[in-house]
C-alpha cells in the first residue's frame, strides 16, 4: 500500500516505498544470506539498518573507512559561519549496538566471481548480496589543472570535512571588497541546488562581515533547479552582491591554474580572492573497483532492485546511480537504501520484489529563517526512475512567514534523517 506523502512527513525524513521487507519467518525458511554494504553515508547506513531491523539474525557488515561520518547537508552553513562542523559529525556506535558489524577499513578489491570483498590488511568478507553506496568522486581529466593539490588552493568543499573548513578560513581571511567565485559543473552532480544555496549563504556572511564584497557564479548550465526561488531571494536579500554567468554567457569553466588562482572560461579569465571550484563528478572509487560504472562514470541499475546492470549480485544506491529523474541527495539516498533492503529480502526469500515508490525532498536555506523546498515522487519507468504526480515546490511569491517555517522544517528534517540513520 502506498501511504500519501505530505510536506510534513517529508520534512520529518519519512520516505515511503511500496517495497516491503519480507517477514523474518519467510527469510528463515531460506538459507541465511551474507550481506555486505560498502559506504556508510545516508544510503549505505540506512540500508544496513533496515536490513538488520527487519531480521536481527541476518548477518550484515558495513564497511566504511571513516569512523566519523561528516554530513554534506547543512555544511554550507558551516562555510558561512552559521554552524560548527561538530554538528555535522555522526558515528556508527548505534548501528553496531543493533548487531551490524562495522569495519573501519578501506576496500581494496572485489572479486565478483567468488563474491568476496577484500579490505586493508587483506581482511576478506564473503557476500551473497553486496550493496555499494560510494557517493561521488571527481573527474580529474574533465577539468584540466584541477587535482588534489589544486583543491588545497581552490577548495571544492563538495565532500564535507577539511575542505569545508578550508573554504570557511579563506572567506574569513579575505579582505572586504574581495570577490568569491563559485564554479559550478554541469549535471549530473551531487545535490544540484546546493551550489546556489552556498552562494546565498556566502553572500549572507559577506553582507554582515564584508559588505563591499561580491559573489560571482560561473555556471556550466543555463538553468538550474528552483532558479526562480533563488533569484527572487537574491534580489530581495542581497541586491547586486550575487552575479551569475550562465553557460550561454560563457560561464563554463574550461581549466584552472592553481598557482595563480586563475579560473579560465571560453570567454574570459578570472582571478578571484577566493575560488570555490566544484569539479565535474562521477561515481565513487569503489564503483570502478567493482566494475559497476559505465562509460558515463555512473552506475546503471535496475530501478526495482537497485541491482547493477553490469555486475550480478551487486546493488548500487545513492549518488553513484544513474537514477533518471530522482535527484542525487541525502533524502533520495536514504529512501533508496531502505527500498534496496526490501528488494534484497525479497530476493533472498525467492520472491519477486515490488516496484518501489520513493520520495525525495530538497531544502535550501538562503539566509537564517529563509528557506524553500522541492518534493518529488519517483517510480521505476523502464531502466530509470521517473517523476510521478509532478513536483511540489515552494511558491515563488510566498510570504516571509512561509519562508521561516520552511527554514525550521529544514532543520527538523536534518535532525530526523540523521537520527534515523545514525542515532
Amino acid at each position: 500500500m502506498n501511504t500519501p506523502v505530505t510536506r510534513r512527513s517529508a520534512a520529518l525524513g519519512i520516505a515511503v516505498a511500496a517495497t516491503s521487507l519480507a517477514a523474518p519467518s519467510i527469510l528463515r525458511a531460506q538459507s541465511m544470506g551474507q550481506i555486505v554494504v560498502i559506504g556508510g553515508g545516508f544510503g549505505g547506513a540506512a540500508c544496513a539498518r533496515a536490513l538488520k531491523r527487519a531480521d536481527a539474525k541476518l548477518p550484515v557488515t558495513l564497511i566504511e573507512p571513516n569512523k566519523t561520518y561528516i554530513s554534506c547537508p547543512f555544511s554550507n552553513e558551516v562555510i558561512a559561519g552559521l554552524r560548527e562542523i561538530e554538528a555535522q559529525q555522526f558515528g556508527y556506535d548505534k548501528l553496531a549496538a543493533e548487531g551490524i558489524s562495522i569495519v573501519a577499513q578501506a576496500v581494496t578489491s572485489i572479486d565478483t566471481q567468488k563474491r568476496r570483498v577484500t579490505a586493508d590488511g587483506g581482511t576478506a568478507f564473503g557476500y551473497d548480496r553486496l550493496v555499494l553506496s560510494p557517493g561521488i568522486d571527481f573527474h580529474p581529466e574533465a577539468l584540466p589543472g584541477y587535482d588534489a593539490a589544486a583543491s588545497e588552493t581552490m577548495p571544492h568543499a563538495w565532500k564535507a570535512g577539511a575542505q569545508t573548513l578550508l573554504l570557511r578560513r579563506q572567506l574569513e581571511a579575505m579582505a572586504d571588497g574581495g570577490t568569491v567565485v563559485i564554479a559550478i559543473p554541469a549535471n549530473p552532480s551531487r545535490c544540484p541546488p546546493a551550489p546556489y544555496e552556498r552562494a546565498s549563504l556566502i553572500a549572507h556572511y559577506l553582507k554582515r562581515k564584508k559588505p563591499r564584497s561580491k559573489v560571482l557564479i560561473l555556471d556550466a548550465k543555463d538553468s538550474f533547479s528552483q532558479q526562480r526561488l533563488f533569484e527572487k531571494a537574491w534580489k530581495e536579500l542581497y541586491g547586486d552582491m550575487i552575479e551569475r554567468i550562465a553557460l550561454s554567457q560563457g560561464g563554463r569553466v574550461t581549466s584552472v591554474d592553481p598557482a595563480t588562482r586563475t579560473i579560465l572560461t571560453e570567454f574570459g579569465n578570472y582571478t578571484p580572492d577566493v575560488a570555490n571550484v566544484i569539479p565535474p563528478q562521477r561515481a565513487g572509487r569503489i564503483a570502478g573497483i567493482a566494475g559497476t560504472a559505465d562509460t558515463t562514470g555512473w552506475c546503471p541499475i535496475d530501478p526495482v532492485t537497485f541491482e547493477s546492470k553490469l555486475v550480478p549480485n551487486i546493488h548500487v544506491i545513492g549518488d553513484a546511480c544513474l537514477g533518471g529523474g530522482i535527484p542525487k541527495s541525502a533524502s533520495a539516498a536514504s529512501a533508496q537504501g531502505k527500498a534496496c533492503a526490501g528488494a534484497i529480502f525479497a530476493l533472498l526469500a525467492g520472491r519477486t520484489p515490488e516496484a518501489p515508490r520513493l520520495t525525495g525532498i530538497c531544502y535550501d536555506t538562503v539566509a537564517p529563517g529563509y528557506g524553500f523546498s522541492l518534493i518529488g515522487n519517483y517510480q521505476p519507468k523502464g531502466d530509470i526512475f521517473a517523476e510521478v504526480e509532478g513536483v511540489a515546490t515552494s511558491p515563488v511569491d510566498a510570504p516571509r512567514e512561509l519562508r521561516a517555517r520552511e527554514a525550521a522544517e529544514a532543520e527538523r528534517w536534518f535532525q530526523t534523517i540523521t537520527a534515523n540513520t545514525f542515532g
